[in-house]
């Protein structure tokens, strides 16, 4: 049985609308009907990211992303890839620090195809889940790491920075990739653990976008997923809470094979789902979002210390997000310099606060980029289930940029001077060379990237 309610009025939210409905085993339910093109999407989040493991066994939310699309009961082997592109349709998956997500966007007509696959793999997985699955997937994870982390330039700062801006023990301490030891030391029997954990419909949102009917999309739902029992054995993720900021720089020099010395830089920030959040994110789109922006204004285009430098947010609901600060040098230019140049501009920047022109262009940075996730089926069906699944209210999508128009200069202002500071900050400082791992013929195997794409 499903119990449905009607989203925000259309007039409110640019004539886009909700349904959420819930069936009996606690799968929630979106659908949002759209008859402008004959495609649709489906979104399927799972509430498990890296966030929600063991500290001795990181990366399964990551591998389990991959030994999703390893066959299920009734699709053997590839034929999910194969069942959903001969149908005309695309698909992937996605692992955060926060969730895991799973997609296709389909022809109109393929919806219900789509709905089974998703169905037949959260509900059977474990019944074709063995040792062979598992070590192949391993593999494939760690030779992903090599080809697009610890093989290309600056591939692993990511993790670097986040290890240094969450200390030792935290949630958040290692990226979605995870440790390769621990992947190695985990078990069948632990993989189908979380499976069984984490994969059930009472810890997952549905979203169904596009042209579609949603009283017979709903009655797929109920069809394919509503005899998939849930599971009451979820542990709630370990306590993300820290201080608001570092209370101190951080700092790590490294040197490696790379083409230009790089200052990076993490910042403590507002939680996700906040005004202060949104008041930051206008903060680092004035300071570094774009060719426009006060950083590459100045170190690009008046000092030419550096031929790119950027800012930008990223955002986190369970714990403080991270501003990430990158600047790529220009020739010789030194480090001290550029990071003069940048603490002054913050410092000018908390002092002063935007400029209204730069308000102006920020918000509609911001609202392009809102505008642009909801403009595709896909982009809107994954927009409603996050807000879902971390702010409880798929509606919450719909208005997410009228929230961020609201805030104040004064209050873009108030967050930069609070925490764009040295005093809350983890600094990176690359320097061309040669890698003593490299030399000493070892090999990195922590994690990486916050989020993963197949």
């Amino acid at each position: 049985m499903t119990i449905g309610h009607t989203a925000t009025p259309r007039e409110s939210t640019g004539g886009l609308t909700a349904t959420e409905h819930r069936l009996s085993n606690g799968l929630r339910v979106v659908l949002s009907e759209d008859h402008l093109t004959p495609v649709a999407a489906v979104c399927l989040w799972y509430d498990v990211g890296s966030r929600h493991e063991r500290p001795d066994r990181t990366g399964l939310a990551h591998l389990f992303e991959h030994l999703m699309f390893e066959g299920s009961a009734q699709v053997p082997g590839n034929g999910h890839f194969e069942l959903v592109q001969g149908a005309g349709g695309s698909l992937n998956g996605t692992t955060s620090f926060e969730r895991t997500n799973y997609f296709e966007t389909m022809p109109a007509h393929e919806v219900e195809l789509a709905l089974w696959l998703e169905a037949d793999r959260m509900g059977t997985l474990l019944t074709v889940l063995g040792q062979e699955s598992l070590d192949n997937q391993r593999d494939v994870v760690k030779n992903e790491r090599r080809q697009r982390y610890d093989n290309v330039p600056y591939g692993t700062a990511f993790e670097k920075l986040v290890a240094m801006a969450y200390p030792e023990g935290h949630p958040y301490h290692h990226t979605p990739i995870g440790s390769m030891a621990h992947l190695d030391a985990a078990s069948l029997e632990d993989a189908r653990e979380f499976f069984r954990t984490y994969y059930a419909p009472n810890n997952a949102v549905l979203a169904v976008v596009g042209d579609i009917d949603p009283e017979q999309t709903l009655a797929w739902v109920e069809k394919y997923f509503g005899t998939i029992p849930a599971h009451d054995g979820k542990r709630p993720p370990r306590d993300g809470t820290l201080p608001e900021i570092l209370g101190e720089e951080l700092r790590r020099e490294v040197v490696a094979d790379v083409p230009a010395r790089a200052l990076m830089a993490a910042y403590r920030l507002p939680h996700d789902g906040t005004r202060e959040a949104d008041a930051a994110d206008l903060a680092l789109t004035v300071l570094g979002g774009g060719e426009s922006s006060r950083l590459h204004n100045r170190l690009v285009r008046h000092d030419g210390t550096a031929v790119t430098a950027g800012f930008g947010m990223l955002r986190l609901a369970g714990a403080p997000s991270l501003g990430w600060l990158d600047v790529k040098t220009s020739g010789d230019a030194e480090i001290p310099v550029i990071e003069a140049a940048v603490d002054e501009e913050l410092a000018r920047f908390a002092a002063e606060g935007p400029t209204d022109e730069e308000m102006e262009r920020a918000r509609a940075q911001l609202e392009r980029e809102w505008l642009d996730r909801l403009a595709t089926v896909g982009g809107r069906a994954d927009e409603l289930c996050r807000y879902a699944v971390l702010f409880g209210d798929p509606r919450l999508a719909l208005t997410a940029v009228e929230r961020v128009l609201a805030v104040t200069p004064q209050e873009v202002r108030e967050v930069a001077a609070a925490r764009l500071h040295p005093r809350n900050r983890a600094v990176l400082v690359y320097e061309p060379g040669e890698d003593p791992a490299d030399a000493d013929g070892a090999t990195d195997t922590t994690g990486t990237e916050s989020e993963e794409q197949r």
